[in-house]
């Protein structure tokens, strides 16, 4: 039975990188993101990935701010028509000036964010190729660690005296 389940798990991870690969390429067949890529902007991103990370964390973390802000606005125009004219220009401005506060340390933080996103990406592409790599291993270490045993042929001639 435990020689079953790496069949089905290799089976499922087939399946997913099938749908995976699927759904990219509904993504890349687009018009709309053949158009966004052929765009300057869009050349520009390819070429720069790291900024294009921290553009799209920082587009997805000022939604909530920006969205307050809007319901903001509309409400204080609300409160306009009613008569609070003074009022409306002293909470926009301060909210205005909050909004570029927060979003200013939204763009700080979403580039931090990305790059731990981008550090951790190249670390564990760095452990997956390290622990999965075809090569074949020269010998045990006889100690049982997980270090690879170097060859004694290796070292030969390095301290002769």
């Amino acid at each position: 039975m435990a020689k079953e389940e790496p069949r089905s798990i290799s089976r499922d991870l087939q399946e997913l990188q099938k749908k995976l690969s699927l759904l990219i390429e509904f993504f890349q067949n687009n018009p709309k993101v053949i158009a966004f890529t052929k765009s300057p902007v869009g050349q520009y991103l390819d070429r720069h990935p790291f900024l294009a990370l921290a553009f799209l964390v920082f587009i997805v973390t000022s939604a909530v701010p920006v969205g307050f802000f809007l319901l903001l606005v509309i409400l204080t125009t609300l409160a306009a028509l009613v008569g609070v004219i003074i009022l409306e220009g002293l909470v926009i401005s301060v909210g205005g000036l909050s909004l570029l506060c927060i979003l200013c340390g939204l763009g700080f933080v979403s580039l931090a964010m990305s790059g731990m996103m981008m550090a951790s990406y190249v670390v564990a592409c760095s452990l997956i190729n390290c622990w999965f790599s075809p090569r074949p291993l020269t010998q045990q270490n006889p100690n049982g660690d997980c270090q690879l045993a170097m060859k004694a042929a290796d070292f030969k001639g390095l301290y002769q005296e």
